[in-house]
């Protein structure tokens, strides 16, 4: 999407801004943060991961990254067929379309789920809490860049993180840290990384790292604050 933003000519700076947002601001994480840590922080992340989109999507337009951005071009997708007549669908058959869609989009997902579910309960029953304190508690003022650098490698999916950064909050890691892993993990994983340097050169590349760490230890520093 982000490479048919560039070729629609859509403005760099919004194009910058939704692909800053589009991972962060995945419902998936929103939604299981509203369940697992508590709808007031769900409505800080979006809030956080929003007002920091659009301000660094202003400030990379305003910078003249644009001229990092690579001459790239996409083939024509697939044409809809629009020449079938629609009709109303009766109630049956919305609801049985809904739970088939529900199940379609829960599926892929449903694998990383379960092996985060797996992995947050060997954390939660077996890591030592003194250990965790001591390495990520609130006291500790480097715990957040570190959790956001760290979140790079040990990302698989939102699906998986959110609920390992959850057992690790249990046993004591600040709030804001595993804020800060989750974006690290969600914003700057490496196969995405490596999607996006086909697309812009090295600098806009290390821009948009730069952008996505910032983000993460902001948003982990004001969580530890106010949550």
């Amino acid at each position: 999407m982000t490479v048919g933003f560039l070729n629609a000519k859509v403005p760099f700076g919004a194009t910058m801004s939704f692909l800053i947002s589009s991972p962060l601001l995945n419902p998936i994480i929103i939604g299981m943060l509203a369940a697992l840590v508590g709808v007031k922080a769900a409505i800080l992340y979006f809030i956080l991961c929003f007002v920091l989109s659009v301000f660094f999507g202003f400030f990379l337009e305003k910078a003249g990254f644009h001229k990092y951005v690579k001459n790239v071009r996409v083939k024509d997708g697939l044409k809809m067929d629009n020449s079938k007549p629609t009709h109303k669908l009766v109630f049956k058959q919305k609801v049985k379309l809904s739970l088939i869609a529900g199940w379609t989009t829960l599926k892929p997902v449903l694998i990383y789920l379960l092996i985060g579910v797996a992995i947050g309960a060997g954390i939660y029953g077996y890591m030592p809490d003194d250990f965790v304190l001591r390495i990520a508690g609130p006291d500790n003022i480097f715990a957040v860049p570190v959790a956001a650098v760290v979140g790079i490698p040990l990302y698989i999916r939102a699906e998986t993180a959110i609920p390992i950064a959850v057992s690790l909050i249990g046993k004591g890691m600040g709030v804001g840290t595993a804020i800060a892993l989750i974006i690290g993990g969600a914003g700057m994983a490496i196969p995405e990384m490596s999607m996006l340097a086909g697309i812009f050169k090295i600098k806009l590349v290390a821009a948009i790292v730069v952008v996505i760490f910032t983000t993460a230890v902001l948003s982990g520093f004001v969580f530890n604050i106010f949550l």
